[in-house]
């Protein structure tokens, strides 16, 4: 497997990218034998694997292709170009380029160029049919007429995409080419370089791409659109509010205000990554995983993605759907892919996800949550002795989907002891604390007062989920008929903010024992608050 990095377009390639082309692969556990060196992986005898360093290859070539008579140069302006198209519009005719530069003699070209004029250069075509041979879609046919003669160097001096592959493809010797069927009819301005330069054909094998579940094309602007459509709502809601770019949980503009006009202004337009993500979080959006890092982030294991995206159009048969990387590389076959576009279902992703997730040994649950808590969630991790992560990390394996599960459930875990993050509503102190149990009269918030009057008599030593639970379990059984969700919900409420959180006894011993007092004072105080001013403004009032 050879990994090259097609950076000719200069308006969109950057380093940042390829190295994150490069860790990508490296995470999924995709590793090639030839490429550009990551993390110990890459190097070999075809180099260097940026086409932007292969120019000198692609001159030599491109030259060998004028001298022959297969290319020219061509002079036209953008411009020029622009109203040729547009009066093959107005003609209702389809717009080939008229060879109008091969009307030029040979010493017109060269004071053009030693004028330095810009100049591409074009392909000329021979003129006749191209039938392709592939593996997936079977032999198609390309009329002439469909291929005019095609920029193969641009006026910058980087080759084009079509040029460049062609080159690279028989000097690294590709044997295989298995790319997008919306490259199918490019194969033909392919072959007919192949052709003009004396070069072999690799096989070809052209795969349908894969689908929302709505039919629509799985696209980077999905993120964008998700990021428009709350603008929208929100704009439609508070005209004026987003004059200025939404603030982010950091208190800092999500967007610097110029980045945000032109978004605004210009629906082509798409922020960066970090801008995107910032923006998500101030305005309170799931962006859609698009990207290989998006999923990486979302805590998706790279294992079961590779799993999944082959699933997406092929299928090894015998009803088999869990399989390793290892179990692919022996089984693929050309044949057994799909020409119908495939459709990204995510429940099914998430199902698979859930099952690699809750079916791992606990350590290597705990060790990959680190991993992914190291990356992405640092102060998280700092927040949390290393301790009483493992502990909470164990307590979570068995309900997390995703390693994201584990933080995004257990924010309470590194809040601040007074953050309104962590503090009940009016509803959920209505209903889990000063609601009475009518079997045994007591309310959660009583429940809570004797349970912390408890633990302040357990030394710090015992502040264990094995010391504590023995403590809690009798209380429980004495006060609140054997029922321990009566005791342990207004405890998860008290610590947490919410209803939802890890074994109830791992809970409480994740905190240090003062902090976790402190919490359940902090609630006790403040439901007792407001019991006496409901009771003072009378029935109707509580109502």
């Amino acid at each position: 497997m050879i990994v090259r990095i097609e950076d000719t377009d200069q308006k969109r390639s950057s380093d940042a990218a390829s190295i994150g082309f490069l860790a990508d692969l490296s995470w999924l556990g995709i590793n090639w034998d030839e490429g550009p060196v990551h993390e110990g992986t890459g190097g070999g005898p075809h180099g260097p694997y940026f086409q932007s360093e292969r120019l000198d290859i692609y001159n030599r070539c491109l030259q060998q292709l004028i001298d022959s008579g297969h290319a020219y140069y061509a002079f036209e302006t953008p411009e020029e170009l622009d109203t040729k198209r547009k009066a093959a519009l107005a003609e209702k005719r389809a717009y080939r380029y008229d060879r109008a530069a091969l009307l030029l003699s040979a010493d017109q070209v060269a004071a053009k160029l030693a004028a330095n004029m810009p100049a591409v250069v074009r392909f000329k075509c021979p003129g006749h049919a191209v039938t392709i041979h592939d593996q997936v879609l079977g032999d198609a046919t390309i009329p002439a007429e469909e291929i005019d003669d095609f920029v193969i160097r641009k006026a910058d001096g980087f080759p084009t995409y079509h040029f460049a592959v062609v080159v690279d493809d028989e000097f690294m010797q590709v044997t295989h080419v298995m790319r997008a069927q919306e490259h199918f009819t490019n194969t033909a301005k392919h072959m007919l370089l192949q052709d003009a330069l004396g070069f072999r054909r690799p096989t070809y094998a052209h795969m349908s791409i894969i689908c929302n579940p709505d039919g629509s094309k799985m696209s980077k602007r999905d993120k964008d659109k998700a990021l428009r459509a709350a603008v929208k709502a929100k704009s439609t809601a508070q005209p004026q509010a987003l004059s200025a770019a939404p603030i982010g949980p950091d208190g800092h503009p999500a967007v610097a205000q110029a980045d945000w006009d032109r978004w605004l202004a210009d629906k082509n337009v798409q922020l960066d990554f970090g801008s995107a993500a910032r923006l998500a979080a101030a305005l309170g959006v799931v962006l859609p995983e698009i990207n290989v890092d998006d999923f990486r982030r979302s805590g998706y294991l790279p294992e079961v993605l590779c799993n999944f995206i082959a699933l997406n159009g092929w299928s090894p048969g015998n009803d088999i759907e869990k399989f390793d990387n290892a179990f692919l590389a022996q089984h693929l076959r050309l044949e057994r892919i799909q020409k119908t576009a495939a459709k990204f279902d995510r429940v099914k992703l998430l199902s698979f996800n859930t099952d690699a997730i809750t079916g791992m040994p606990r350590e290597s649950f705990i060790a990959r949550a680190r991993a992914h808590g190291e990356q992405f969630h640092a102060e998280f991790m700092r927040a949390l002795p290393s301790g009483a992560f493992d502990r909470l990390a164990a307590a979570s394996h068995e309900r997390s989907k995703t390693l994201e599960d584990m933080f995004a459930g257990n924010a309470w875990a590194v809040a601040s002891d007074d953050s309104p993050s962590i503090t009940p509503d009016a509803k959920t102190i209505d209903k889990v604390l000063r609601k009475a149990d009518p079997a045994t009269g007591l309310s959660g918030l009583a429940h809570l007062e004797n349970i912390a009057a408890l633990l302040r008599s357990v030394p710090a030593d015992q502040w264990t989920p094995e010391g504590l639970e023995p403590i809690i379990t009798a209380y429980a059984n004495e006060k609140a008929g054997w029922q321990m969700g009566k005791v342990a919900q207004p405890l998860r409420v008290a610590l947490t903010g919410g209803t939802i959180s890890p074994p109830i006894f791992d809970t409480l011993c994740t905190l240090p024992r003062e902090r976790t007092l402190a919490r359940l004072a902090r609630v006790i105080e403040a439901a007792a608050g407001a019991a006496a001013t409901a009771a003072a403004a009378g029935p109707t009032a509580t109502a």
